[in-house]
């Protein structure tokens, strides 16, 4: 078996992006610590268990916010969209347009703390 633990994903910041994975998206913060050489490890992810985001901090800012030249590369899965996005949108978060129904489910894109879109999803049931 095959299974993809954690991602990196590059910030500016460690406790800023903390603020917005924990406190805008509702993810878990899995791990906050600092090794003896002063190295900071952070990952996040969502609660239920998944693929984890290993925050990693960066000096190269033309990175931050662009890992995917423009295109959504995250794609949050949600079984109650129309809460998520009451949520997610009282926490400050932005969105790119309306929800949307598609066959794929309903969706919206959003931005991250960097202005990088992601898919909020529900697929559909059944």
């Amino acid at each position: 078996m095959l299974r993809l633990s954690d991602v990196t994903y590059l910030v500016r910041d460690h406790d800023e992006a903390i603020a917005f994975f924990v406190d805008a998206l509702g993810f878990a913060l899995r791990e906050d610590e600092t090794n003896a050489a002063g190295r900071r490890r952070v990952v996040v992810g969502p609660a239920d268990g998944g693929t984890g985001l290993v925050l990693a901090r960066t000096d190269a800012p033309s990175a931050v916010g662009d890992q995917a030249a423009g295109k959504v590369a995250f794609f949050l899965e949600t079984d109650d969209f129309a809460a998520q996005h009451a949520r997610m949108t009282a926490a400050g978060v932005r969105f790119r347009e309306e929800p949307r129904h598609e066959a794929y489910g309903t969706v919206a894109v959003f931005e991250d703390l960097y202005g990088m879109p992601w898919d909020l999803i529900e697929p559909p049931r059944g």
